[in-house]
């Protein structure tokens, strides 16, 4: 150890103290308080422990899934101004809540005022007596379980609503950590030899990874994508030709060399989210695969997610993996069930809507179902979501047609699971499915509901110098709890 990183670990400078001590008076540096770093407990009782976020990337219909309008049909064809209801592209709300990168005067997103009925029927089920769309008859008999919200907004109407709904952030603004590296950083790992934050499915762009990273809390509360279809750590497999003991060798020396040059390098996260990386995929080789062999599974299992039809396969084998991964103790799953931007349906909802429920109809209701059946549903919450609706009116722009726009100013989403109130519907949009009526739900209250279930106070997760914004932090949807 040469001099310098001597002084510097007993902080014996006269400058390192001067330093310390500023920081310490601008609130910047405490011992303990507010700042402390987390410990893995909770800061009030908890609900849940883990968290399974499922995400349907591109936009699925409200209209067409949990938020039926009848007004639609009664009016197809009309303009917005043509029926008896206020113009939703005239009221305030439209102007508060857009945020639109594109020039005004070209952009016609959300600009469409000539309506598009339904393109499917909906019916009441459950004792509830809630209303889901045809296509959804899976989740349907599952209605008495789950909350939707019908009354979520943001403010992104591109694609990069993706990162939003993760981060809590437009894209124009400061970069934050995804909803779950802040789980990861809050609470840790129940199971050392998994990743807090696993990821099934995606995210499949470069531009939407922000929706998986951890930023300023640095690299090792990343979400850590698995791979279902194949070698599940490709990078992290033992060379055949390598014993098992030769292998633990090389990681004790390289272990060592690491907390050389930790001591070193006392500041350097990135250098010490590699060592842990190798830690880490050193306890995984193992644990990983196991976790993920869905053969261990009976084959009722397998029929009931459906991984016996080639229709539901895919979303069967991600939904089963994300029941497993949480039973052995990994605090938040990001699940995708459907490939990136699949439910953008510009053109032809109908046939796009209609081909892509029944592929995660039957595996996301099995999930709910597993769950319950293994003792899980007390423990584990799930999100299922998307980057923003579609709009009422019938989109037009390039010659397309049956098909609606993206819409961020009214979304339905819903719980389930540990702490939420089954059967019931919490929020409206207005008459058309425009506007989320007041009070309406910003993203980050599905973040700030997941984290009060999970026993986390987000204001006392801050980082130093990295204050958030009040919106950052949201509010509980207290109503949809029990």
């Amino acid at each position: 150890m040469n001099r310098r990183v001597f002084l510097a670990d007993l902080g014996m400078g006269f400058s390192g103290l001067a330093l310390g001590a500023m920081l310490q008076r601008d609130g910047v540096v405490r011992a303990g308080g507010a700042h402390a770093l987390p410990d893995g407990r909770p800061h009030f009782r908890p609900r849940a422990k883990s968290v399974i976020w499922l995400f349907l990337s591109g936009g699925y219909s409200h209209l067409e899934t949990f938020d039926p309008k009848p007004a639609l049909n009664r009016h197809a064809g009309k303009t917005f101004k043509q029926t008896p209801y206020p113009d939703p592209l005239q009221l305030p709300l439209h102007n508060q809540r857009s945020r639109s990168v594109v020039n005004d005067s070209i952009n016609t997103r959300e600009r469409y005022a000539t309506i598009y009925p339904l393109q499917v029927g909906f019916r009441k089920h459950g004792q509830s007596g809630i209303e889901i769309a045809d296509w959804l008859p899976h989740l349907a008999s599952c209605v008495d379980d789950i909350a939707i919200v019908r009354n979520v907004w943001t403010t992104d109407n591109d694609h990069a609503a993706e990162n939003q709904i993760h981060t809590g952030r437009h894209k124009l603004d400061e970069r934050q950590p995804a909803i779950g590296s802040w789980t990861s950083y809050g609470l840790g790992t129940l199971n050392a030899n998994l990743p807090q934050f696993v990821v099934l499915g995606g995210p499949t762009r470069a531009d939407t990874r922000e929706s998986i990273q951890g930023h300023y809390l640095g690299p090792r509360h990343d979400g850590i994508p698995l791979n279902l279809d194949g070698e599940p750590l490709p990078f992290a497999r033992r060379p055949a030709h390598l014993l098992p003991e030769e292998q633990r060798n090389e990681y004790e020396l390289i272990g060592r060399l690491n907390t050389l040059a930790g001591v070193e390098y006392p500041v350097d996260n990135a250098l010490r989210a590699r060592i842990r990386a190798y830690e880490l995929a050193y306890r995984m080789q193992v644990a990983v695969p196991e976790a993920l062999d869905l053969a261990r599974e009976t084959p009722a299992t397998h029929r009931l997610y459906g991984l016996d039809r080639p229709t539901t396969r895919v979303a069967a084998r991600r939904c089963l993996a994300a029941r497993r991964l949480v039973e052995l103790g990994v605090r938040f799953v990001q699940l995708y069930p459907s490939p990136y931007g699949v439910w953008d349906s510009h053109a032809n909802l109908r046939v796009n809507h209609g081909a892509l429920c029944p592929q995660i109809d039957q595996p996301v209701a099995a999930l709910l179902k597993d769950l319950k059946q293994r003792g899980l549903w007390d423990d584990v919450l799930l999100v299922f979501c998307t980057e923003f609706g579609r709009t009422p009116g019938q989109e037009t722009r390039g010659g397309v047609s049956q098909g609606r726009d993206h819409h961020p100013h009214g979304f339905s989403v819903w719980f389930a699971g540990a702490g939420i109130k089954g059967g019931i519907v919490h929020g409206e949009t207005d008459e058309l499915g425009f506007h989320a009526l007041e009070p309406a739900h910003y993203v980050t209250d599905l973040h700030a509901t997941v984290f009060h279930l999970l026993g986390l106070d987000p204001r006392r997760l801050e980082i130093p110098g990295r204050r958030r914004l009040e919106i950052d932090h949201g509010e509980p949807i207290r109503e949809i709890m029990t």
